[in-house]
């Protein structure tokens, strides 16, 4: 797993369209990039299971390519970056020892390493085949609605965005995500579509997807305020490495409310609880704004041994996975932005 080489095709393997995102690994046995022509020269860049148990944008695919076999040509020339396949064998966001695949693209934060190479040579092979938009497919682990995000509020990327839904949120932050890195030359969006097993998810993709294939160019007109609801990342919340946390455990460091994905997209009060401390006399948690700023006190306090929220504020990807809270963080919290 210390190796990882781009591989390049122009056609489907055979199975590919059949295989499970679990039985990807026997197909596509490393990280592959597959391009295939289309009636619009411009390429639609799709990338897929950059965590590997997010499988949606994959299942997508499949069902979107099965929709167009009988045709002799894609609406759009298609290339579908097929990510982390080794983790998605197992059902993993990744290894231990892997690097995020979705925080390591151009303007990562993270040390050069064979992922990062990999990642900026799609990005010059997009660039050179002059990729018409990018759509970066996710999944949630907590209760989250289905919602698109941004790194440009241009109105190309707002025009992409709103194809998805209404919701869509604005962020810098965290930094080496694909969509970032590609907005540098093309308009680019992440889904967020809702937990792996729910057939919605599958469908409003799939739709989504059909749509960009079928788009010829994107509207001139500008978004009206009236027509999304547009939401500000402004602080990424993380527990510090040091602190034991849990969700049922009275003995943990941290003892995590257990009701606290339901708090996601929904404006939280000040002195809201999210946990209680046990033997800690430190502020567990570690919040950064989109420059990297420590901005932890501006929103939480502690007091007789509650974690509270001192300020209003909406968060997004709470979760009760504890393994994709210390891989990844607790939260992020948000502000609503008028167009």
């Amino acid at each position: 797993m210390n190796t990882v080489h781009l591989k390049q095709l122009d056609y489907l393997p055979e199975g590919i369209l059949e295989a499970t995102s679990k039985e990807l690994h026997a197909i596509l046995p490393k990280p592959t990039l597959i391009h295939l022509p289309g009636k619009q020269a411009a390429p639609l860049f799709v990338s897929v299971l950059l965590h590997g148990n997010e499988p949606t944008g994959f299942n997508a695919i499949q069902l979107l390519l099965k929709k167009h076999h009988h045709q002799k040509q894609l609406p759009r020339s298609l290339s579908v970056f097929f990510g982390n396949v080794t983790a998605a064998r197992y059902d993993l966001r990744r290894f231990d020892k892997q690097p995020d695949y979705n925080r390591i693209w151009p303007g990562t934060e993270l040390p050069y390493c064979a992922e990062t190479e990999m990642a900026k040579e799609i990005v010059a092979i997009m660039e050179k085949r002059k990729v018409f938009a990018s759509v970066d497919v996710h999944n949630n682990t907590g209760l989250n609605p289905h919602y698109a995000c941004i790194n440009n509020l241009d109105n190309q990327f707002l025009q992409l965005a709103s194809l998805f839904g209404r919701l869509i949120v604005y962020f810098i932050r965290p930094k080496g995500v694909q969509s970032a890195a590609f907005a540098q030359i093309c308009p680019s969006v992440t889904l967020e579509c809702g937990r792996p097993d729910q057939q919605h998810g599958l469908e409003h993709t799939l739709e989504f997807l059909n749509s960009c294939l079928r788009l010829t160019e994107f509207p001139q007109h500008q978004i009206l305020a009236r027509d999304i609801d547009l939401f500000h990342t402004v602080a990424q919340v993380k527990i510090v490495d040091k602190i034991n946390f849990g969700f049922k455990y009275l003995d943990t460091g941290l003892l995590l409310n257990e009701d606290l994905e339901r708090m996601n997209f929904t404006e939280v009060s000040t002195g809201t609880v999210m946990g209680t401390l046990k033997k800690i006399s430190t502020m567990p948690l570690i919040a950064k704004d989109e420059n990297g700023n420590d901005v932890t006190d501006n929103f939480f306090s502690f007091h007789n041994g509650d974690l509270q929220i001192k300020r209003l504020t909406m968060p997004s990807m709470l979760t009760l996975d504890e393994r994709v809270i210390r891989q990844d963080c607790l939260c992020y919290l948000m502000e609503r932005i008028h167009l």
